[in-house]
């Protein structure tokens, strides 16, 4: 299963997010650095507002939403590339993860110490990025070293594709910027991601506000600077308040439905960076739906109809003939599968079909 790790400085509210998204409190939240060492792991599910339509369409026994796997990951500190703190543990954690939330703090509290003495979530941000922009130069330089030898003694091709590579990664890194800002073609980055660089990592940048804050993220100043600073890496924020969502996984659904309403909120920031991260780990959905079960299934973006079927049996994959399916808004709009079928939006597919987000399927198979 991929992974989204959360990261930050110590006391952002890693663990209390953490602790939010995954509706439990195992995950130690505490007012001192270091509190989590060992990496927390939760699997969580992905929110899908079509799955309960889904149940009462066809009356089902049960409901299975897709789900994430989210990693909590120690406080990182200035110098961890060079050890300090728990900075070795760290990035060997975050090398881990396919994905990255950082949590900034964007509240003010003086009950709650910040480990830099005062709230700035751009130089928090930056602080991180510089670390791991330090840790990833470390291995640039190695693998540079690597295809200089390799391209001297045989003029190898890959050797000297690496070499134009680093070129261009190097001074982003040097620069203290991470590597996913610096200017690949998508054939560059596609290598660069066998690298497993920390800094070129999708990353989606949580703003942790107080309550006051929720019903306009823009009228605080730090979120503000958040906003502005992830658009000049093509970064999504997702506003949250890491205190409220942890007291809201205590409520029933209609109550947490109501305060957040009170709030001024459609829904939870939790629901927010879960999609986000699902959609940012490169995931999407097809659903089953049926008497028994209706069920997402997760599988990557672009996947073909035979390895979509793959992921509920290898053998559909072997056996697999056609997908008969209809989209989960045409199914909606007319109301039942007979009607769809009448008016032809139920549709049969072969091998070469890339499966597509909400697509409602029947695979027709013979083993």
């Amino acid at each position: 299963m991929l992974q989204a790790g959360i990261v930050g400085l110590p006391n952002v509210g890693k663990s209390t997010l953490f602790n939010a998204l995954t509706a439990q409190e195992s995950a130690l939240a505490a007012n001192y650095p270091f509190a989590t060492i060992e990496p927390n792991i939760g699997v969580v599910e992905v929110p899908d507002e079509r799955l309960p339509v889904l149940e009462k369409m066809n009356k089902a026994q049960k409901l299975i939403p897709a789900t994430v796997e989210f990693v909590d990951i120690a406080g990182l500190v200035r110098g961890a590339s060079k050890g300090e703190g728990l900075g070795n543990q760290f990035l060997a954690n975050i090398r881990e993860t396919d994905a990255v939330i950082q949590v900034v703090r964007c509240f003010e509290d003086d009950n709650i110490i910040h480990v830099e003495g005062s709230v700035n979530p751009v130089r928090d941000i930056e602080t991180i990025q510089i670390e791991l922009a330090l840790a990833d130069l470390g291995s640039a330089e190695k693998r540079r070293d690597k295809a200089v030898r390799a391209a001297k003694s045989g003029g190898d091709k890959e050797a000297k594709k690496d070499l134009e590579i680093l070129d261009k990664i190097q001074p982003v890194l040097e620069d203290g910027r991470p590597a996913r800002a610096a200017a690949l073609s998508e054939d560059e980055k596609a290598i660069v991601r066998s690298w497993f660089f920390l800094s070129s990592k999708p990353t989606i940048y949580a703003a942790n506000v107080d309550e006051q804050t929720l019903a306009e993220p823009e009228s605080n100043p730090h979120v503000l600077k958040v906003i502005e600073h992830a658009k000049s890496e093509n970064a999504e924020v997702v506003v949250i308040c890491a205190k409220l969502e942890a007291e809201l996984v205590a409520l029933e659904a209609d109550e947490r439905n109501e305060y957040l309403k009170d709030l001024g909120l459609q829904s939870s920031g939790v629901d927010q960076l879960i999609k986000s991260a699902y959609k940012m780990l490169g995931l999407m959905s097809f659903l089953t739906a049926g008497e028994k079960e209706v069920r997402a299934w997760t599988i990557p973006i672009g996947t073909k109809a035979p390895k979509a079927a793959s992921v509920i049996h290898s053998d559909i994959e072997r056996g697999f003939i056609r997908a008969e399916i209809v989209g989960y808004e045409d199914l909606i709009r007319v109301g039942s599968n007979s009607a769809a079928r009448d008016q032809g939006l139920l549709r049969l597919e072969g091998k070469e079909y890339i499966m597509k987000e909400g697509d409602i399927v029947n695979f027709r198979f013979n083993v």
